[in-house]
């Protein structure tokens, strides 16, 4: 079974001595060579909004391996840093595989660049190790597993809604696109426990934990709108469509992005004092998902 048992409800440090599903990096091949710029037919702001998910979140995804890699000598439990490790690698494999999307749709007219250079330097001034030392560098360390363990909640919340979700596939997304998000939802799905329980093994404070969660939240819903709106407004396309504002309502009405209160009526869940993320969605079905992604068998 997975890292954390599920039979464990309440939020504490997880011993790690068990046989359990191993993460690790996988080998996966996209090819964008088909990919148009609105992939998900007739739907140019939910499109942006996939984008945003594939595009700007893996920079946060970047310091988040950063700041794990750190945490790596804090953590004794051999398990547990086996399982850091394989997660570390999952996110450098993301890191890549989004880049190939990016260059390709860069290479179409949407200037994506520019922006992800922005963002890229944001979280490194923001979420970055600063060359701190001594317990300022300790408690920094702290604060960002929180902030990561937050931000990991949602991103396998939305995991979860990628691989449950037909509206994708019967509004015609692009094959390939389609592969990737959910490739990359079916890993946040796999490895959504290792941030929270390696915060909960170096520090493990409810106050930090809460705390931090919160601001997660209240981070990620703007980066959300504003990249967004930023990608909608670089669109090339002469035919965008009404108010990017107004498309973005009705593709949350029509179920075809997760809906921005999402970011609201889940943390009553994450700040639950014996939430553990091993009690979100199905580890079988991101798992079934990686067994036949055409990314992974190819």
């Amino acid at each position: 079974m997975y890292g954390s048992l599920m039979a464990e409800n309440s939020a504490t440090a997880r011993s790690y001595q068990e046989e359990a599903h191993a993460i690790h990096a996988r080998d996966v091949h996209f090819d964008f060579s088909t990919v148009p710029l609105h992939y998900i037919p007739g739907e140019v702001v939910a499109t942006h909004v996939v984008n945003v998910m594939h595009l700007v979140l893996p920079e946060g995804e970047r310091a988040m391996a950063a700041c794990l890699a750190e945490a790596l000598p804090e953590i004794a439990d051999e398990r547990l840093r086996e399982e850091v490790t394989g997660f570390v690698g999952q996110e450098s494999m993301h890191a890549g595989s989004h880049e190939g999307a990016r260059a390709h749709l860069q290479s179409i007219g949407l200037d994506v660049d520019s922006y992800v250079a922005k963002v890229a330097w944001l979280v490194d001034r923001a979420l970055g190790d600063h060359g701190l030392t001594g317990k300022a560098k300790q408690q920094w360390l702290r604060e960002r597993l929180g902030l990561f363990a937050g931000m990991e909640h949602f991103t396998a919340v939305i995991g979860e809604w990628l691989l449950e979700t037909s509206t994708l596939d019967e509004l015609g997304m692009h094959p390939t696109m389609l592969d990737l998000v959910r490739w990359h939802g079916a890993e946040e799905v796999e490895h959504r426990s290792v941030v929270f329980d390696a915060y909960m093994h170096v520090d493990g404070g409810y106050a930090r934990r809460a705390r931090t969660g919160v601001l997660a939240s209240a981070l990620l819903l703007p980066l959300f709108v504003v990249s967004t709106a930023y990608l909608y407004r670089q669109d090339p396309s002469p035919r965008k469509g009404r108010f990017w504002g107004a498309q973005f309502v009705s593709a949350t009405r029509r179920q075809v992005i997760p809906s921005f209160t999402t970011f609201f009526t889940e943390m009553p869940r994450y700040l639950s004092p014996r939430f553990h993320p091993s009690q979100l969605g199905s580890m079988d079905n991101a798992l079934r998902y990686l067994a036949q992604s055409p990314a992974v068998r190819g």
